[in-house]
């Protein structure tokens, strides 16, 4: 009498064609895991600048965003407290910037004489986000 049930060789044949499978899905998708993670990085880094002029004109007080282009992260600081932080480098997300960091003042208006482009990107895909020397922000 037969016992139902699959033997080891079954098994294995199941779990082979799932991991050819896993593999092919993975190759494919590393192009749309790129996007998302570089949409994902502009969309914080935009929220940043908002965060930064909204607490300068709430506080009135001068609030910067430092991009640490070397570290993969951007940083608002407002005085000696920093009010938030964003680590793209353990995303895979790159860093570079025109400057290394942008001030508003207490009137919410840019600080600087230049605008300001930082570019994020991961493998094949890059996001530029501009801000002008008034303060605003562009996404790219």
């Amino acid at each position: 009498m037969l016992r139902p049930g699959s033997t080891s060789l079954e098994q294995l044949l199941v779990l082979t064609i799932l991991g050819i499978l896993a593999t092919l899905t993975l190759a494919g998708g590393a192009p749309l895991l790129e996007a998302a993670a570089v949409e994902t990085a502009a969309r914080e880094s935009t929220a940043l600048f908002a965060l930064a002029r909204d607490h300068a004109l709430s506080a009135g007080e001068r609030t910067a965003v430092h991009l640490d282009g070397a570290g993969g992260r951007v940083i608002v600081h407002a005085g000696p407290d920093t009010l938030a932080t964003a680590d793209f480098a353990e995303r895979g997300v790159h860093v570079a910037a025109t400057r290394d960091s942008m001030a508003y003042a207490p009137d919410g208006l840019g600080l600087g004489g230049a605008n300001l482009r930082l570019v994020l990107s991961r493998g094949a895909r890059a996001d530029t986000i501009m801000v002008s020397r008034l303060g605003r922000v562009e996404w790219r």
